[in-house]
């Protein structure tokens, strides 16, 4: 009997987006190509950078100039003295700041000291070898955490008002908030902290999980605010964590990390520092966990909508804007998802720092 030979979905889009490049390849698209994919590569590291401004969309002129739609933000820095001016001085890098006799110059994301002509000087490894200041910038993560907890803090005043308002019912805001806020108590927390101390724990668990669902959400958006994108905010956030974790310990959490019961005594010494070193890296994998996934998913979904312009005909621009929506779909569930693995990790960590054995 003579069998169907059928391709398998992936192989079938392997070979169309093989066979779109080579096309375009032989119709001489080829060094267009390699500009487009040098534009579509900058524009990828360019979304996934912190600013200095916030700059909502851009475009070029006929004329080549680049015009940028957006606001600037408050540059703040500590050079011998307090420096605060906007960063529209910086004009998107395209010039030098002068503040009190001083130049300032923004390189590659960071605010380095130069001369009025913007000298910068480099290593061996080329890197940039100029003075930085302290900077306490306002940039558009730190603009987007303190529009995140604004709109946290509306929501749930909002809510705690229809409950006043109507003897303990849901009203409006709180009909969409409430089923949330239960699943993380009944799902979350009481299950992995226990019913006698869950509710020390009840406010940062609801405004972790509510901060990054929302930032991760935020992060879709054209804007480009990608706030757990930043190391440094999933460090804070896996920080704070470990710390609750480490003040709440009881005797019981301390004594298993380095006497543990029923262990003989020359195992004792051995495990105790390799128990000490997990609970670093415990919070040490929130903060890579939380800070990949995003990233990542980031870099995917943007390199498949720079296809869409790499590709010169209809079925590859087609085929990669469907890929597009898809992963962007997808990415919406991965945004809660994330939200709610950082939530019952730090539940978890927080169990077993209360947690209560007994030895018999």
């Amino acid at each position: 009997m003579r069998r169907k030979i059928s391709l398998k979905p992936i192989t079938l889009l392997l070979f169309i987006v093989t066979f779109v490049t080579y096309s375009q390849e032989e119709h001489g698209h080829a060094d267009s190509g390699s500009d487009k994919k040098s534009e579509v590569k900058a524009y990828i590291q360019h979304h996934l950078k912190d600013s200095y401004d916030f700059n909502l969309f851009s475009w070029t002129t006929d004329s080549g100039e680049e015009k940028h739609f957006g606001f600037s933000l408050p540059v703040i820095l500590w050079d011998g003295g307090l420096k605060v001016f906007s960063s529209s001085k910086f004009h998107h890098g395209e010039t030098v700041a002068e503040v009190d006799g001083n130049y300032y110059k923004n390189y590659h994301g960071k605010i380095y000291k130069t001369d009025a002509e913007g000298t910068i000087n480099y290593d061996a490894e080329h890197h940039a070898t100029n003075e930085k200041p302290l900077d306490f910038s306002i940039t558009k993560n730190v603009t987007m955490i303190m529009m995140v907890f604004a709109i946290m803090f509306f929501m749930f005043s909002r809510m705690a008002k229809s409950y006043k308002k109507n003897n303990g019912m849901p009203k409006g805001m709180g009909r969409f908030l409430e089923p949330i806020v239960l699943y993380v108590r009944d799902e979350i927390a009481k299950p992995n902290i226990g019913e006698k101390y869950y509710k020390r724990y009840m406010s940062y668990l609801l405004t972790v999980f509510f901060f990054v669902w929302i930032v991760n959400l935020f992060g879709l958006t054209p804007i480009g605010m990608n706030v757990t994108n930043n190391i440094a905010v999933t460090l804070c956030l896996a920080l704070i964590t470990y710390i609750i974790t480490t003040f709440s310990g009881n005797k019981n959490y301390w004594k298993h990390i380095f006497w543990m019961p029923g262990v003989p005594v020359p195992m004792k010494i051995i495990l105790a520092p390799i128990e000490l070193l997990g609970t670093i890296i415990k919070p040490f994998a929130l903060m890579i966990r939380l800070y990949a996934n995003i990233t990542a998913g980031h870099v995917v979904l943007m390199s498949i909508i720079g296809m869409v312009f790499l590709f010169q005909n209809w079925l590859g621009s087609g085929l990669s804007f469907m890929l597009a929506f898809v992963l962007a779909i997808l990415e919406l569930l991965v945004a809660a998802l994330q939200a709610y693995i950082f939530t019952v990790l730090s539940a978890l960590y927080f169990g077993m720092a209360v947690e209560e054995h007994d030895h018999h």
